[in-house]
């Protein structure tokens, strides 16, 4: 297999637009591309010590800071993918990534109380307690609560679900609080983790023949910040493993690759979603190794019987899984005059067949190893797997319509791996009306959601039209040279 790899100072990414709009101008040397990105770096950082502040004290609001940290991204990002850099530009990146999520990581978690029940689940178990058997609020635990009442004061659902979190995230928990039972180290941890995520994708980027400096996409932006250092949300683990696997994927190691795989559905469930995608015609080591390790998890924790799935069922009947109130491109749908009596269960088969149609796009590419191959809504220079993998990732989100933010992370590492205007739509978009009055449940977010999904259709439809209707080289497609993948 071969892949191709950027001459130093040209643009690295494609971001689905095939226009050199941008080359007119980019003649910028590398210094004043590094100054910019200062400047950027700067306005970021003091835009993360603004979060914290509206915390407890209102100035612009979350949507003020949200709006601001959008744009800075955007430029950020236009910059790095546009312009030329030097060996100074990565240090630059990686020192305001850092430097935000340093004045994140102290602060209490004020936008979501989910890593209160993370602790939680960690000191149960040190009682040598399953963390499914009972819910925090139950008796039967009150001898736990004097040295941590503070952490099971802020448990949301405490008296009534039992944690939904799976076997390996219940591991994880267990081993951190074995070390420190508090926020700030559980929130530690979890950024941490994206120094992993961080690794696989600067080992991707140069195995596809990126430069590295593309992870600015990844480590700059704002709802990264806000929901893995402000919130601490267990996702970063799992985001961690899902990049693992793909790197393993594209170095051909399908045992390694069915580990991270099977270690990141026992964090979050949902990136069982990328097996079809991540499989290898002919080949059953990597599927077997996830079936094995899942297989292994749950019987870690099977003496709780069916409560081991803990407030899953409970959570599908909360959100409005089953009843289909949840989704909401159905329920859109059913507010066209003839069909709004259209089921949930037309709606699952709609679902069913949007995802078997990547999935037989998955099993054409499955045993192609070559760049040259011709794909729907192919992404210069990636691996075959990549863009159906991305697909199955983002036809979830798009298909399953999150109400919360750190839902979508997921879908950044793939956005770094291959840039796209729809969505990068998607993920500021979400971001932005999730901050403000919109974002509340119910017909607020209905609205936003139609905001949302008009918008990122809007962006498909330009960067299909500048795809057919170039108006000069691509503004994001760099020159290339052969090389040989790691």
């Amino acid at each position: 297999m071969t892949s191709t790899t950027n001459v130093a100072g040209s643009a690295p990414a494609d971001f689905g637009v095939d226009s050199s709009i941008v080359k007119h101008w980019s003649v910028a040397r590398a210094w004043q591309t590094n100054a910019a990105l200062v400047l950027i770096g700067i306005g970021l950082f003091f835009l993360t010590r603004q979060l914290i502040s509206e915390y407890s004290h209102f100035t612009i609001g979350f949507s003020g800071v949200s709006g601001w940290s959008c744009l800075l991204y955007l430029g950020a990002a236009l910059i790095v993918t546009t312009q030329p850099v030097d060996k100074f530009t990565f240090p630059i990146i990686l020192l305001v990534a850092v430097a935000c999520r340093l004045v994140a990581l102290p602060a209490a978690p004020y936008l979501s109380s989910d890593i209160y029940r993370y602790v939680w689940d960690g000191v149960v178990q040190h009682a040598h307690i399953s963390p499914y058997r009972y819910v925090p609020g139950d008796a039967v635990l009150a001898f736990l609560r004097g040295s941590h009442e503070s952490i099971f004061e802020k448990i949301n659902r405490r008296d009534y679900a039992h944690t939904i979190y799976p076997p390996a995230a219940q591991a994880l928990f267990y081993l951190i609080t074995w070390i420190s039972p508090t926020i700030t180290f559980m929130k530690t941890v979890m950024v941490l983790f994206e120094g992993v995520t961080m690794y696989a994708l600067v080992g991707l980027l140069r195995a596809l023949g990126i430069r590295r400096e593309q992870t600015l996409l990844y480590a700059w932006c704002p709802v990264v910040v806000w929901e893995i250092a402000g919130s601490g949300h267990l996702d970063s683990a799992a985001m961690a493993f899902i990049a693992l696997a793909l790197l393993a994927r594209y170095r051909r190691q399908p045992v390694l690759t069915g580990i991270f795989l099977g270690v990141a559905v026992l964090l979050k469930l949902y990136p069982l979603v990328l097996l079809p995608a991540l499989y290898r015609r002919g080949d059953f080591k990597m599927p077997a190794m996830v079936a094995g390790l899942v297989g292994l998890g749950y019987a870690a924790y099977s003496s709780v019987g069916l409560l081991v799935f803990g407030f899953l069922g409970g959570y599908v009947k909360e959100e409005g899984l089953a009843t289909g109130a949840r989704y909401f491109l159905l329920e859109l749908t059913q507010q066209i005059p003839g069909l709004h009596s259209l089921t949930t269960a037309t709606y699952f088969g709609f679902c069913a067949a949007v995802f078997l149609g990547i999935i037989w796009w998955c099993w054409r590419v499955s045993g192609f190893e070559g760049d040259n191959y011709q794909r729907p809504f192919d992404f210069d220079g990636v691996a075959s797997f990549l863009p159906p993998a991305f697909a199955l990732a983002a036809a979830l989100m798009f298909l399953f319509s999150p109400h919360y933010a750190w839902y979508i992370l997921w879908l950044i590492p793939f956005f770094t791996l291959m840039p796209n205007l729809p969505i990068l739509t998607y993920v500021l978009g979400f971001f932005y009306l999730y901050t403000t009055a919109l974002g509340e449940p119910g017909p607020k977010m209905f609205l936003a959601n139609k905001i949302l999904y008009a918008s990122v259709f809007a962006a498909l439809i330009i960067q299909l039209a500048l795809r057919r209707w170039p108006i000069h080289r691509s503004m994001f497609v760099q020159p290339t040279v052969t090389s040989e993948p790691l």
